[in-house]
């Protein structure tokens, strides 16, 4: 039972990893209806800046303020530069963009830094924290509490603040919302924004848990979109406990399944993508599409 509770517990924290970069996907999709393919590779290369940083000697801390902030703003600027001429345009030629994106920000981080594997410094001490008689890495309790913070934050712009309020109609109802004075553009601007910064977050914390390099955020992706669909891309909540089950099904089945176990775990993702597509494609929490004959 001890080593059940250990696994689920190790299985929501990975899965609070992929949340964040999940949610920055839902972010993007319920403002501009845009799935980012390239939001894993924005998270690598800012936390490729936060490595550098504190290589050259910086505090760990401000490393990592320093890289958050340049993801924001990064994230702004992609909006505004790359994104906004095809938007609205064919969906095609926005997932090209982003696919190019991708390729572009892979490409930039390996000419920067190269493309051999390094270190990056834990956020949270070592060790475990007893409960009865399992022993609980401090690590993976500090991911559940960072994640839950974040999503208690954004929960609070969104519903409790006048930008968050503006944030949600201009997502839902742009043409309404230019009419009644919204600056509709400079807010899918500002999510963007978020959606980096949360990108950025997801990477500093699975870095400790793997080795740093151009291709840190390929499986994490695959993760997060595993549950966004199977939450729903429409529901940041529905994003969070999607990605806790990844976490915790790939966990299991890595410890308990022994035609699975480590190398294979990728393939639980897949299939719960696969399975969610056929049954219900606007995942749990998701709001389905209604159409009139």
């Amino acid at each position: 039972m001890g080593r059940f509770l250990q696994v689920v517990v190790d299985g929501i924290a990975d899965g609070s990893i992929y949340g964040a970069l999940a949610l920055a996907l839902v972010l993007i999709f319920r403002s501009t209806g845009i799935v980012n393919f390239a939001q894993g590779e924005m998270a690598m290369f800012a936390t490729f800046v936060a490595w550098g940083l504190h290589d050259s000697g910086r505090p760990l801390w401000l490393a990592l303020l320093g890289a958050f902030v340049l993801a924001f703003l990064g994230g702004m600027a992609v909006e505004r530069v790359i994104i906004r001429p095809v938007e609205g345009g064919r969906p095609l030629n926005v997932v090209i963009v982003t696919l190019g994106l991708f390729i572009l920000v892979n490409a930039l981080a390996g000419w920067i830094w190269g493309f051999t594997n390094r270190g990056f410094p834990r956020i949270f001490p070592s060790g475990t924290a007893g409960l009865g008689e399992v022993a609980l890495s401090v690590e993976s309790l500090g991911i559940i509490a960072v994640l839950l913070a974040v999503v208690g934050l954004l929960w609070l712009l969104f519903q409790r603040t006048k930008l968050g309020l503006a944030m949600r109609a201009a997502a839902q109802d742009p043409d309404s919302s230019r009419l009644v004075g919204i600056r509709v553009g400079r807010l899918l601007m500002l999510g963007w924004g978020l959606a980096a910064l949360l990108g950025a977050l997801a990477g500093v914390l699975v870095a400790p848990r793997l080795f740093l390099d151009v291709n840190l955020m390929g499986g994490v992706l695959i993760y997060a979109f595993a549950g966004a669909a199977l939450g729903g891309f429409d529901s940041p909540l529905g994003a969070v406990v999607g990605s806790w089950i990844i976490g915790v099904t790939e966990n299991l089945a890595g410890t308990y399944v022994s035609a699975i176990g480590a190398d294979l775990k990728v393939l639980v993702p897949l299939a719960i993508i696969f399975v969610v597509l056929l049954v219900r494609p606007s995942g749990l929490f998701g709001v389905a599409e209604v159409t009139h004959a």
